[in-house]
């Protein structure tokens, strides 16, 4: 094979998991959970590692092998199980969820794009504009200065969780039961910041915006930008948080400020928070339109055909 015909390991699993997962490791069906190697595929992943691979039989389907990872490990995370390195996304194992507060080390790591270079709390500063009777731009100090500071132990947890169980499969980060997590976040509550910039009658939805870039380099493009409507947002449990268990919050998590609105999929946590902006429509960002994070508004067999108009956002988790 050819220089340009070789394609990175991640970005082969990040466009369609399961047919990686097909081509990769032979698996008959994303159904069989125990899988199945080639005799080919299995003497090719060997000669890469240069070892067997133990358990082989057993590896979920869709879930990119840790030792195939370009970066395996992420600093300050123990134990995680990489399922993709662009963006990177790591599930954490169900045994080591037995904590009441999850350890920063284990807490999961769910990335839409690339994140910020600079994660420099001095400095950093978020907006709050839109509808709104008086724009802000507020520093962390801004934050801890002006506004009650509180924490909260509170779950945050990917939309996607379980959907390694999926039959018929679904493309998409192979998620078993691990990217769910319950740290004590340290922040300011949204509600307060929202009442200090004034709340107009036209709002009726938040837009977030992170730090973070798209997969593709082109800076007009967002890798997620979503938002709630202003009733949940008005919650008193959303946070704007700068600490996380006691400390400061890990790069991968969202450092070194973010949302944490709990109860909703974790797509609503904007991670490296820059702006919040209230419109007088649903938010139409990245990630906030077409199937993105919606369900059918009623139920179906597995593998239906759904018209897009018949989804609806996904709000409290359920």
């Amino acid at each position: 094979m050819s220089e340009q015909e070789k394609t990175p390991i991640s970005d082969f699993y990040a466009k369609d998991p399961i047919k990686a997962d097909q081509q990769l490791f032979g698996r008959k069906s994303h159904a069989d959970r125990r899988g199945f190697l080639r005799g080919a595929g299995l003497a090719a992943l060997g000669a890469a590692l240069g070892s067997g691979m133990v358990f082989h039989r057993n590896f979920p389907a869709g879930l990119l092998p840790q030792a195939l990872a370009d970066a395996s490990v992420v600093t300050g995370k123990d134990g995680l199980v990489i399922l993709n390195d662009r963006p990177m996304n790591a599930e954490t194992p169900a045994h080591l969820l037995d904590d009441a507060i999850t350890p920063i080390s284990r807490h999961f790591i769910r990335n839409n794009g690339i994140p910020p270079q600079d994660m420099a709390a001095d400095g950093w500063e978020m907006r709050v504009d839109g509808f709104v009777d008086r724009p802000l731009t507020l520093s962390i100090t801004d934050l801890r200065r002006d506004f009650e500071v509180v924490s909260r132990q509170l779950v945050i947890e990917c939309g996607g969780n379980g959907r390694a169980f999926f039959d018929p499969g679904a493309s998409g980060n192979q998620w078993t039961v691990g990217a769910v997590a319950c740290a004590e976040w340290t922040g300011v509550r949204l509600a307060d910041v929202l009442k200090t910039a004034g709340v107009q009658r036209e709002a009726i939805y938040t837009a977030h915006e992170g730090a973070d870039t798209h997969l593709s380099g082109d800076p007009a493009k967002r890798p997620l930008s979503r938002g709630v409507p202003i009733k949940k947002a008005m919650d008193p449990n959303n946070l704007i948080a700068f600490g996380m268990n006691g400390g400061d919050i890990h790069p991968m998590n969202g450092a070194p400020l973010r949302l944490v609105v709990p109860g909703w999929p974790g797509s609503c946590s904007q991670k490296w928070l820059t702006r919040i902006t209230l419109r007088d429509q649903v938010h139409d960002g990245a990630k906030m339109t077409g199937t993105s994070y919606r369900i059918p508004r009623y139920p179906v067999a597995p593998g239906t055909d759904v018209p897009v108009e018949d989804f609806e956002i996904i709000e409290p988790c359920r």
